[in-house]
């Protein structure tokens, strides 16, 4: 009797376990995963090679570009000031300056080619549109140390509250830092969280809970299983940054669920109606190419 009540017991262990794996694989289910094959066009940068935008990248005009073009995605960098302000920008330095020992005052002079200044993240997503036509991907920039990383993790999702963009569906986060991605898996892990450094396999970033990948196309030509090894882990596939048609077709053949671009009109010609947008983007106006930059030639 008590050997078939240990047998019950386990059974029943084993059921439970089960269960609850089963209710956590569905918490992880992101838009990206939910595309029926369509691919995704991600802005680098936003859409900053264009006339609308002045040719600015990282600029709030790229960010609206980028909406009114009804693209999925519109990628933007940031980091920390010493005077922690956290600010959009690509490089670890504004001419020649750090950003990490610089107070965010001292690039009023810094202004973009098109004569914007140099936005906070607060400012950026103050312009995002309400809604939610395009997801802001936000990279988060490496940082001189952990304790400044987690401050910038810190201040990010203050502001992503703040701004009512607290929200899976409208924002998502890569990094190549992999104790950023490490700290975002454990925090919060409702959110797509793609690690970039391209040195890990998935099964291995699937163990520390990442989940998703956006890695250099090279490493994708080099490892082209690597798009089936995340899928079959359900995590999501980005690719950086794909800007010639050749490139853009081998990634599409591929079945990645995003490419980052700095060409998004082309890309969006190469995909035609396997483009995937925002239900909100589908539905807007502003999504038809102005061929403002020629890139659909």
């Amino acid at each position: 009797m008590k050997q078939h009540l240990t047998f019950v017991l386990a059974v029943v262990a084993v059921i439970l376990n089960a269960t609850v794996s089963s209710a956590q694989n569905s918490e992880k289910t992101f838009p990206t995963l939910k595309q029926n094959g369509r691919i995704a066009v991600v802005a680098h940068r936003g859409f900053w090679n264009c006339e609308a935008a002045g040719f600015s990248e990282n600029s709030i005009a790229a960010l609206r570009a980028a909406q009114d073009n009804g693209f999925w995605g519109c990628e933007c960098d940031i980091h920390i000031t010493a005077d922690d302000i956290v600010i959009v920008n690509h490089n670890n330095d504004i001419e020649g300056r750090m950003i990490c020992d610089s107070r965010y005052s001292d690039f009023d002079g810094n202004l973009l080619p098109n004569g914007e200044k140099r936005p906070t993240l607060e400012a950026y997503l103050d312009n995002v549109y309400p809604d939610h036509r395009t997801v802001i991907v936000i990279e988060f920039k490496s940082q001189k140390d952990e304790g400044r990383e987690d401050l910038l993790i810190d201040k990010t999702m203050e502001l992503l509250r703040a701004k009512g963009l607290f929200d899976p569906q409208a924002v998502a986060f890569i990094s190549f830092s992999k104790h950023i991605c490490l700290r975002l898996a454990k925090e919060y892990p409702q959110f797509v969280n793609q690690y970039l450094s391209g040195d890990l396999d998935p099964a291995a970033l699937e163990a520390d809970g990442i989940n998703g990948i956006d890695y250099h196309d090279n490493k994708f030509v080099e490892k082209p299983q690597l798009v089936q090894e995340a899928h079959a882990r359900n995590m999501s596939v980005n690719v950086w940054t794909v800007n010639d048609k050749e490139m853009i077709d081998r990634m599409i053949s591929l079945g990645v669920d995003a490419i980052t671009t700095n060409a998004p009109l082309l890309v969006r010609q190469c995909l035609g109606d396997r483009e995937y947008k925002t239900p909100a983007a589908d539905k807007s106006a502003g999504t038809e190419c102005t061929d403002c930059c020629g890139q659909c030639n």
